[in-house]
């Protein structure tokens, strides 16, 4: 098995059918998809930023500099279900068509943590950079990037918990410094890559990871509006009347001391069931939705241990 093999799942090209619908299907999340659009375009490709100046400002600026010193790394931080893997892995999509350019994605493994061997994470931390750069340089086109990367590191908390932790061994502090090296030297060659860290437990992360992030998205749990314009999506063509998505929309809220329901309870759980519950005798109804709704809970939060 090859070092990339060892260390990274099968690398996919971007655009792709699966994850471009998957990346449709996260509706509710416009204001951090925009963002990110905007973000993302701008670290894989500096130029943007030049040709901005010169038609808004006349040239360069001393503010580019401060854009083009940033670490290529965004922290997508929340609760489980609210979509930070979904989007970390399908947003290149976008940023394909955005850029006109191929968008390679890349998935690191937890193993990247080794087997406890002194030295073996540090060591396997600094090959998986060492060939997303040399991967970097290979889209570093003379005038634009001819691709770029997006290197998705899930729950990241594994990899990158903050060295502050009283018990944490040694081995884990230098994978630490291994994986903000790696970081670094991203931002140091200004290659089109750009890191994402997925992490249920944002107060875990050392805060040296959190100070080099571009930029830090939080998911929460989708609010009245979001949750109408999922459900709204999925059951699309369905014929379900708009009192039928508003009584959903409330049952779907918080209910009491018990949270509403995460993104993927609606979109995975929720609509899956009712479907099922009317198939294959029966097309889906109102009566059965609500049904389906009222007997179901929404996934409890999710609460690091301290």
């Amino acid at each position: 098995m090859s070092i990339v093999e060892d260390l990274f799942h099968p690398v996919i090209e971007l655009p792709e059918p699966v994850r471009a619908k998957r990346y449709r299907r996260l509706v509710g999340l416009d204001g951090i998809k925009d963002r990110l659009r905007r973000e993302a375009s701008l670290l894989a490709d500096h130029r943007l930023l030049d040709t901005w100046a010169k038609q808004h400002h006349g040239g360069d600026l001393p503010a580019l500099e401060l854009f083009r010193d940033r670490p290529p790394l965004f922290v997508f931080a929340g609760e489980v279900g609210c979509g930070k893997s979904a989007l970390a892995e399908s947003f290149g999509c976008e940023m394909a068509d955005t850029l006109n350019l191929p968008v390679y994605l890349y998935r690191l493994k937890l193993t990247a943590r080794g087997s406890g061997l002194v030295g073996e994470m540090t060591t396997r931390i600094a090959d998986a950079f060492a060939h997303v750069l040399t991967e970097g340089r290979k889209a570093c086109g003379s005038k634009r990037p001819n691709s770029a990367l997006v290197v998705v590191v899930d729950e990241a908390d594994a990899l990158a918990q903050s060295r502050a932790a009283g018990q944490m061994h040694h081995e884990d502090r230098a994978g630490v410094d291994a994986l903000l090296a790696g970081v670094d030297t991203l931002a140091g060659e200004d290659v089109p890559v750009i890191v994402v860290m997925c992490t249920n437990r944002e107060g875990a992360l050392d805060p040296a990871v959190l100070r080099r992030a571009a930029d830090i998205f939080h998911f929460s749990r989708p609010g009245d509006a979001e949750r109408r314009a999922v459900l709204s999506s999925a059951l699309d063509g369905m014929k379900i009347g708009e009192r039928t998505i508003a009584e959903l929309v409330s049952l779907t809220g918080p209910r009491g001391s018990e949270p509403g329901f995460t993104y993927s309870d609606l979109s995975q759980r929720l609509v899956p069931a009712a479907v099922m519950a009317a198939f294959p005798d029966r097309p889906l109804t109102a009566d059965i939705l609500v049904r389906v709704a009222k007997g179901m809970s929404a996934t409890p939060e999710f609460r690091p241990q301290p």
